[in-house]
């Protein structure tokens, strides 16, 4: 069975940042989502991603530095959200 947590992630991002005509298989898991020049995500659309995955997710994203780390990927998203459950 496939993760359905990346696929979730990517439905996140499509609906916060309001990418038209992007479906979630357009963003390959491992690329850049801020500096990419497909999606052109700047520093106010990481704001909004990162308040958008805490209240989603319950979870609680400090630094600038730790939200351009979780921020790397969709996979690196994934890989933080599991490392810092809900209330952790």
């Amino acid at each position: 069975m496939s993760d359905p947590l990346p696929l979730r992630l990517k439905t996140l991002v499509i609906a916060t940042l309001k990418l038209e005509g992007v479906r979630p298989e357009d963003i390959p898991d491992d690329e850049a989502l801020i500096g990419s020049p497909r999606f052109g995500l700047d520093s106010i659309d990481a704001l909004e991603l990162v308040l958008t995955i805490e209240k989603e997710f319950g979870v609680k994203i400090g630094s600038s530095e730790e939200s351009r780390q979780a921020l790397g990927s969709i996979n690196t998203l994934a890989t933080y959200l599991r490392a810092h459950p809900a209330g952790a």
